[in-house]
């Protein structure tokens, strides 16, 4: 398997993942380095996890990208930062394949 994946959502490189539609109201990208990145936890879209969540956060410490289709997902990404209290919840259009790259990445 090639190391990288982009869609619509994200792009991950060995190097950074870069958030599309993270900032409101603007839908700039956001990029976050790989080595500013503590772990990533994958757990299943459930309202608490934040399956209904478009974009922003409801409890402020997970903040999440804009997605639209978050509810149909599979899987809910949570990326823990180096240093910082908030994390980023993500979810991407191929959750298996994103998956395997992250723990090949050592990330998981």
């Amino acid at each position: 398997m090639a190391l990288g994946y982009q869609d619509h959502l994200v792009s991950i490189t060995e190097n950074e993942i870069v958030f599309e539609h993270y900032y409101f109201p603007t839908g700039s990208r956001k990029v976050v380095r790989i080595a500013d990145i503590a772990h990533i936890t994958v757990k299943p879209p459930t309202l608490w996890n934040g399956k209904w969540r478009l974009h922003g956060t409801g409890n402020l410490k997970t903040w999440f990208p804009k997605d639209s289709k978050r509810f149909m997902r599979d899987r809910i990404f949570f990326a823990a930062l180096k240093g910082r209290w908030v994390e980023i919840g993500f979810t991407v259009e191929d959750g298996a394949r994103v998956e395997e790259l992250l723990k090949a990445m050592h990330l998981l």
